[in-house]
This record gives structure tokens, C-alpha cells and sequence, in this order.
């Protein structure tokens, strides 16, 4: 007598193993789109570690420096490596070419407060630009993962209606299985979009805070470098102009 037909399992490796090339093409595309994001997530933390930790010791340096004689010689001996040295160091070579300006140059046009503000505005637009790095991309993959595995649900369960109906057999477990199949390209382009998103949100908070944290740090570099006295310090006498930044 012979033997009824074993059950078939369904699963994961029995929907790769019917897929077509179509679906294999758009697990490979959330695959890659799943790499990139957790490659992103990994460096950008510790990209952003890094620099902070760097910031704490630099500012901590800068405000109890004797001078800026004394910090332009820490970044020159420990480095950029974060938004508030670069800054420093961009204003401080501003204040040293506006010191041995020709006049002949749209670049040197203005006052010195002039020229240190236009300085210091493309070296917070240049630290901007690098905290954003890899945000278009975590958000492009974010918004399109879903859409990416819903369409290869609705792929796999167009075929998988068409082949049924080519069977001639309607019953539940003919439909829910396939059907059922179909649906694990959802779930995939869902596991890829999460994470996307909260690391999207994640880091764009932290450039915020970094950023509104670089900004008051411009208005008192800016009102030290063109005065000489420190925001906090009120009523001091000045002790440094722009001008007189001459070692730097």
C-alpha cells in the first residue's frame, strides 16, 4: 500500500529555495541595505565617541589656557579631531591672515569681526557636513525597506495565487502556506527599516546637541578673539584683540 505524501515545510529555506530571481535580487538589496545601516550605526558611534571625548579635553584645555599663544601650541601638538578645536584653529588662522592681508583679494574685504565671522561660518557649515555624513543614507533605507519588502510580498503571493489556481486545488492549506511565505519579505524589509530609523533619530539628536553646544562655543570664541575678554567675564579688561594674534 502506498504511502501518503509527507507535508512539506514550509519555512524560510523552502521560500528561498522557490524563489525566483526577482525576489532573490531584493533579498540581496535588503541584505546589502542591512550591512550598510549597522556599519553605519557601528563607526559613527565610535567616530562620535571618539570626538567627543577629544572635545571634553580640548575645551577643558582652551579655558584654562594662559593665552591663545598657549592653545594654538595644544592643537598644534594634540591635533584636530573634533568640531570645537577645528573651529579654534580656523579662527585663529583667520585672525593671522587678516593680520597679513594684502587688500588685494574679495576674500580680505571688511572689518576683521567681519572676517572672523565669515571664517568661523564655514568652518561650523564644514563640522556640519561631517556630523551629517551617512544620515541621507540611513534615512533613504529607513523609508524604502518597507516598501522594498512589501513588494516582494505582493510578488510572492501573485505567484503563489497563479500556481495554485493552475492546481485547480483551493483548500486552506494550499493558500495559507504560500501566502504565509510571502509575508517573511515583509517582515525583512521591517527588521531592516527599524533599526535605520532609531539610529537616524539617535544620531541626528547627538548632532544637535553637539551643534547648539559648537554655536555658544563660536559666540565666545568670537568675543574673545575680537576682544579679548570672555563672555563669562564681564567688566575684565581686554587683553588680546584680533589683531594681535600675531604668533599663531
Amino acid at each position: 500500500m502506498d504511502t501518503p505524501n509527507a507535508p512539506v515545510q514550509l519555512g524560510l529555506s523552502h521560500f528561498l529555495a522557490q524563489a525566483d530571481a526577482l525576489a532573490l535580487f531584493l533579498l540581496a538589496l535588503m541584505l546589502t541595505m542591512s550591512v550598510i545601516t549597522w556599519y553605519l550605526i557601528a563607526s559613527k558611534s565610535i567616530a562620535n565617541r571618539r570626538m567627543r571625548r577629544s572635545a571634553r579635553i580640548f575645551l577643558e584645555n582652551f579655558w584654562n589656557a594662559p593665552g591663545l599663544e598657549s592653545v594654538a601650541a595644544h592643537i598644534r601638538n594634540a591635533g584636530v579631531h573634533d568640531p570645537f578645536s577645528h573651529l579654534t584653529q580656523i579662527g585663529l588662522n583667520a585672525a593671522e591672515q587678516y593680520r597679513n592681508k594684502t587688500g588685494q583679494r574679495l576674500i580680505e574685504s571688511g572689518s576683521a569681526d567681519e572676517f572672523l565671522t565669515r571664517a568661523m561660518r564655514r568652518a561650523i557649515d564644514q563640522d556640519t557636513a561631517r556630523l551629517e555624513h551617512g544620515h541621507t543614507m540611513l534615512a533613504s533605507i529607513a523609508s524604502s525597506a518597507p516598501f522594498i519588502g512589501l513588494f516582494g510580498t505582493v510578488w510572492g503571493i501573485y505567484h503563489a495565487l497563479v500556481n495554485i489556481g493552475m492546481s485547480g486545488s483551493g483548500s486552506l492549506d494550499q493558500v495559507a502556506g504560500p501566502v504565509g511565505e510571502a509575508l517573511i519579505m515583509t517582515a525583512l524589509g521591517l527588521a531592516v527599516a527599524i533599526p535605520a530609523v532609531l539610529a537616524y533619530n539617535f544620531f541626528n539628536r547627538s548632532n544637535r546637541m553637539m551643534l547648539n553646544e559648537l554655536d555658544g562655543f563660536a559666540h565666545d570664541l568670537f568675543a574673545f578673539m575680537s576682544t579679548g575678554v570672555r563672555t563669562q567675564e564681564t567688566g575684565a579688561k581686554p587683553a588680546v584683540s584680533i589683531q594681535s594674534v600675531r604668533s599663531v
